[in-house]
């Protein structure tokens, strides 16, 4: 996998596509909610460039050899922690969880590999606290 800017916009897509992936396939329902939440904007990228990350992410675990199937996890634990360690900011972490748990439940099913990659995050960020109803 390729490494970026701590807090990237690059680094932070990267975890969203992560999420999109996770079940193994890219949904429709997915996509459009993409597009109606302008997740793009909200990291700070063009529309094409976050587009192009997608696919660039796509390619480097498929070549990465990681590939498990259907409803799992793409990414072995070292791998999905170093992209976890890419975003340091606690309001990025938030902004992240918030947009990849919206992602994980838009089809009525959070499937095991988008599951671990939310479980990942909470873990791994330290954001137990924020997973408790208010």
């Amino acid at each position: 996998m390729r490494a970026y800017p701590v807090n990237s916009p690059q680094a932070a897509a990267r975890i969203v596509a992560l999420t999109v992936v996770a079940d193994g396939n890219i949904g429709l329902t997915e996509i459009n909610l993409l597009d109606k939440l302008a997740v793009h904007e909200q990291l700070g990228l063009p529309r094409h460039e976050f587009q192009a990350l997608l696919d660039t992410f796509c390619e480097d675990f498929l070549a990465s050899g990681q590939v498990k199937g259907a409803d799992v996890c793409p990414v072995d634990e070292r791998t999905l922690a170093d992209l976890m360690g890419e975003i340091q900011d606690r309001g990025l972490r938030l902004k992240l969880l918030r947009l990849c748990v919206a992602l994980a439940e838009c089809d009525a099913h959070v499937a095991e590999g988008e599951s671990i990659v939310l479980v990942a995050a909470v873990e791994h960020w330290g954001l137990h606290r924020e997973m408790l109803p208010s």
